[in-house]
């Protein structure tokens, strides 16, 4: 089981980014898929979870208003579409994987069985 972030980068504030996270030896469709991010310093903070299976959708209010969580089934690959970015999102953006998540725990990473590498994101004013 493997997770790939990627499509991180340098962006300007106001720009935006889309992560994509593509998953191997497991089908997206029977997990869910959070994001997190831990910038600098910070703990690890969970952003959205995604389980298309259902198609059910997750923000925190960080990101609530300015992300969209998709995913592919053709290419077994959810994205999260990052707009009006600001410095403060500054950060190594992860995606994870579990299998039976709680909605109450969608935040928390250890609900999550599998990581990806992590992909940085750099916003400058």
């Amino acid at each position: 089981v493997q997770l790939q972030a990627s499509g991180g980068g340098l962006v300007q504030a106001g720009g935006s980014l889309r992560l994509s996270c593509a998953a191997s030896g497991f089908t997206v469709a029977d997990y869910a898929i959070g994001w997190f991010r831990q910038g600098p310093g910070k703990e690890r903070e969970g952003l959205s979870c995604i389980s298309s299976s259902d198609g059910s959708t997750y923000y925190a209010d960080s990101v609530k208003g300015r992300s969209i969580v998709s995913a592919d089934s053709a290419k077994n690959t959810v994205y999260l579409e990052m707009n009006s970015l600001k410095p403060e999102d500054t950060a190594v953006y992860y995606c994870a994987a579990s299998l039976r998540i709680i909605v109450s725990m969608i935040r928390t990473p250890s609900s999550y069985e599998y990581w990806g590498q992590g992909t940085l994101v750099t916003v400058s004013s």
